[in-house]
């Protein structure tokens, strides 16, 4: 029994290393990380994405990358050429950070042409970069990615403004998140490094956690197990 809820805990876990300085080596260490939990996923820079789609073959693990960090402000042209290459590549899904400067500038046309394009080439994730953002803006940002055709509502990437100790507030996020992008996955990402972490993070409404902390969390999810 704690095996198979193990793995429903891992099933849940997108496994990132985003390491701009990461080695070949690190990038195993995480694959073989991935398959001895069986997470969902591995989230991935770009030029990684064939070496880990080699290392996760003959896996259900997906490959997942990382797109256009931290803020989105790369040209739709050239966002485009990085998602089209991440797909030859062997990419299963796309992270993509929403431009959040046309966000606050209320672009709202622009930035939904330049998703519905993207999704449109693999399943997306959208990246809002909800840290940064107010309420009435994580609830617009939630509809457009709705609106795009993407599958999930993304909450940041590793360069989240919220702490850690601010985990109540990316809490809240996702609630607001869940209620404007109904029926889209809900993924949580930054700062979540433990197995409570976690758990706050799914009761708030996430269905994915990313997460550089995946073993962490399978270690604290084993020790919380066997003490009962």
């Amino acid at each position: 029994m704690i095996q198979e809820a193990a793995l429903k805990v891992a099933s849940r876990i997108d496994h990132t290393n985003i390491d701009k300085n990461a080695t070949e080596d690190d990038i195993i260490r995480t694959c073989n990380q991935a398959k001895q939990y069986r997470f969902r996923g591995v989230d991935i820079r770009p030029q990684w994405v064939s070496f880990v789609k080699n290392e996760l073959r003959e896996t259900n693990i997906k490959v997942i990358v990382l797109i256009d960090d931290p803020m989105g402000l790369s040209s739709h042209e050239e966002r485009m050429v990085l998602c089209r290459k991440a797909k030859d590549d062997g990419a299963d899904e796309l992270d993509v950070v929403m431009n959040i400067v046309d966000l606050k500038y209320e672009r709202y046309d622009k930035i939904l042409a330049d998703l519905k394009e993207i999704a449109a080439i693999a399943p997306t994730k959208v990246i809002i970069g909800s840290g940064y953002l107010t309420d009435k803006e994580i609830s617009k940002a939630s509809q457009l990615v709705k609106q795009s055709g993407a599958i999930c509502v993304k909450t940041a990437t590793d360069k989240d403004p919220l702490e850690n100790r601010e985990l109540g507030e990316k809490a809240e996020n996702l609630k607001i998140m869940k209620e404007n992008a109904q029926g889209l996955l809900i993924k949580a990402s930054g700062s979540i490094r433990s197995y409570e972490d976690y758990k706050m993070m799914l009761l708030a409404g996430a269905d994915i956690i990313g997460t550089s902390s995946g073993l962490a969390i399978m270690e604290g999810f084993y020790k919380t197990n066997s003490e009962k």
